[in-house]
């Protein structure tokens, strides 16, 4: 049986098919797995990070060096897509996590805008979200840390896809704004609208997300991620 952190990781690989050779960063497990699996399978020009300063192979040994300067023209210059986490992220694209609340008394302190700022502007950004809630998905975020498709600017900015554990969603709208993509065998339509704080466009017929073949299953559980660390970001 295929389990739905399966499908996930499977999603999250699919974000950087077509990519080329881009630096593929990844911020959480199951996205981590899917960049390797991506390298793994349909996308043998990714590069791999181990999120400092190192270009790393297929067994995460290191085989590269990655300067500061040459990262930062990557990132300036739309050769990197990240995949980040969101603790809200609303139906233009809008990222927050900085804090949550009004920021002259925010009821919680969060990271930090970090690098969101630099990264959606100058480079695509995928979002992976293991959690699908009305908290997360909200109808207007309470601080801008990856900026939307209501206040991009710049020739790279670019959403290929927001990832939970009920679908996939990507921005294929007239106005730019959420629409299901795909759900994950298991989930109906009602609970992803249930489970989300706006209106999220909805095509007619909704396709389910892919199915990993027989060689990425193996992969996933073989060789990417044997301990199963997948099973306990998303739950069944």
């Amino acid at each position: 049986m295929i389990t739905r952190a399966e499908y996930c990781v499977v999603a999250c690989a699919e974000a950087w098919r077509d990519n080329g050779e881009v630096l593929a960063a990844a911020m959480a497990p199951v996205s981590s797995f899917g960049a390797r699996l991506a390298k793994r399978s349909f996308a043998p020009e990714l590069l791999l990070t181990d999120g400092e300063a190192m270009l790393v192979g297929l067994d995460g040994s290191v085989e590269g060096w990655l300067p500061y300067r040459r990262h930062l023209t990557m990132v300036t210059g739309g050769r990197r897509h990240v995949m980040m986490g969101a603790s809200q992220i609303d139906r233009h694209g809008n990222q927050n996590i900085s804090c949550i609340g009004d920021w002259e008394r925010p009821a919680r302190q969060l990271l930090g805008v970090r690098g969101a700022p630099v990264n959606t502007l100058n480079n695509p950004v995928s979002y992976w979200v293991p959690k699908h809630s009305p908290r997360v998905f909200v109808e207007k975020v309470d601080m801008i840390s990856g900026v939307g498709y209501d206040h991009a600017v710049g020739p790279y900015h670019r959403i290929p896809r927001v990832v939970s554990d009920l679908g996939v969603f990507d921005f294929e709208t007239p106005d730019r704004t959420m629409r299901l993509a795909s759900l994950h065998p298991g989930v109906t339509v009602d609970e992803v609208r249930a489970a989300t704080g706006f209106e999220l466009a909805v095509p007619d017929e909704v396709p389910y997300t892919r199915e990993p073949t027989a060689a990425e299953l193996r992969l996933i559980r073989e060789v990417i991620d044997p301990k199963g660390v997948r099973d306990r970001e998303v739950r069944a």
